[in-house]
């Protein structure tokens, strides 16, 4: 019989804290969850960020570290009835044994209120020790009852240099036979799969398994046979380069110039560069270089990133080009970057000031000014009244520029104001 193949992401999951890579920002020595899994002390949770940033690993890390029971149902298969069984076992082992159990549920958002409400009283007891696994903001996407009974953890993208070392223990530990991966391949794999080292233990153990064996009996592994086990074509220009085009490219879409804007977008295409690079980077530009000159340039650049998104190429790089030549030809104006800067500013000088009384939320008792709000609508859309506080209420952030629709916009009444 032969012996079932396991998949490399699954080999190479970490069995421990020291050979997790990856959110530092939480499981760094002290930081808090950190300490909680040292002290034994994990409460539920819900990890939430991109695919193939450990959510899972750690949870699974975790029910080991602390010699617990691990139960994983996924939200989209599973119901009311495999998590009630896994409870009344999680209780008797509890009962009997003193032993937690810790439920994982993966996509956790997808499950409604009343598929939820049957962890609930479990997570009171203390019965399960829940972990929500989800790429989705848990505040917005799951029931308030589950949120407000867990400590919410945010997951981020792994840094390429923490992916490197997934792939050297890989090449090392993760084959039966002799594997040599080329150092441009291992950055080069690092950086393409976006932060996701799922996708990155896939994309080798693909070229490893269609890749024959050299002179030497070993299988060497180049940039150019990732570049095709990642379905992604790697850069024929160095970092360096990569980097200058694409700062031309921005510069290029500020100044105006939609022909250079065109051939720096199209040249870094050509190199391999991701589509969505250059998307991305046409909507930071068409607020911080357009803004409200022309607002429509943000709307066409969202729309551009999301055809190039769900369209992929040559499709998705016509809308693309059309929200490159918008932006270029659109009036300019960079008072939303400033007013930006200004705000943040006060922020940090002052962060504490209190707020003016007629705007707070609760009723008038004396004289002092609350609840003396006045409603706008009531007065044809406008009243003056104060808003920001006493000590920055001549502040002003936002200045119209004499571009575009910007030279339209009307506020001279709040300059009165303050």
């Amino acid at each position: 019989m032969q012996e079932e193949r396991v998949p490399l992401a699954q080999k190479m999951r970490p069995a421990c804290l020291e050979q997790f890579v990856g959110q530092e920002h939480i499981v760094a020595k002290n930081k808090m969850l950190w300490r909680a899994i040292q002290y034994g002390n994990v409460g539920s949770c819900i990890f939430y960020g991109p695919p193939g940033t450990g959510k899972t690993t750690l949870a699974n890390i975790i029910a080991k570290t602390l010699n617990g029971n691990f139960q994983k149902l996924n939200a989209v298969s599973s119901g009311v009835g495999d998590a009630k069984s896994i409870i009344e076992k999680a209780k008797k082992d509890k009962q009997m044994f003193g032993i937690d159990t810790y439920l994982l549920l993966d996509e956790c958002h997808r499950w409604n209120k009343a598929q939820s409400d049957c962890v609930l009283e479990a997570i009171e007891e203390g019965s399960i020790i829940f972990i929500g696994s989800t790429t989705e903001n848990p505040y917005t996407s799951m029931t308030r009852a589950i949120v407000s009974r867990c400590h919410i953890f945010e997951f981020k993208k792994v840094e390429a240099k923490d992916v490197l070392k997934v792939i050297d223990r890989a090449e090392k530990e993760g084959f039966e036979i002799p594997v040599v991966i080329e150092d441009d391949a291992k950055d080069y794999l690092a950086d393409a799969c976006n932060g996701d080292v799922r996708t990155a233990l896939n994309a080798l153990e693909l070229a490893v398994g269609t890749t024959q064996f050299s002179k030497d009996k070993k299988v060497h592994i180049t940039k150019e046979i990732i570049g095709e086990s990642i379905d992604r074509k790697p850069l024929s220009i160095d970092t360096s380069m990569f980097y200058d085009i694409l700062s031309a490219f921005c510069k290029s879409v500020r100044g105006s110039d939609s022909d250079a804007a065109l051939y720096y977008a199209f040249r870094l295409i050509k190199a391999g560069c991701d589509p969505m690079i250059i998307a991305r980077r046409l909507v930071a530009h068409c607020s911080e270089d357009i803004g409200m000159a022309d607002s429509n340039a943000s709307l066409l650049a969202v729309n551009a990133m999301y055809a190039v998104e769900k369209m992929g190429v040559p499709e998705g790089l016509i809308p693309l080009s059309h929200a490159i030549i918008y932006a270029c030809e659109a009036e300019k104006s960079n008072s939303v970057i400033i007013a930006r800067d200004r705000a943040i500013q006060d922020v940090e000088d002052y962060g504490d000031l209190p707020v003016p009384n007629n705007l707070k939320n609760h009723p008038a008792t004396n004289d002092d000014g609350h609840g003396k709000y006045k409603y706008p609508h009531i007065y044809g859309g406008y009243c003056k009244q104060q808003y920001m506080p006493d000590k920055i209420k001549n502040h002003i952030y936002y200045e119209p520029k004499q571009n575009g629709k910007e030279k339209t916009l009307q506020r001279k009444k709040f300059r009165e104001d303050k």
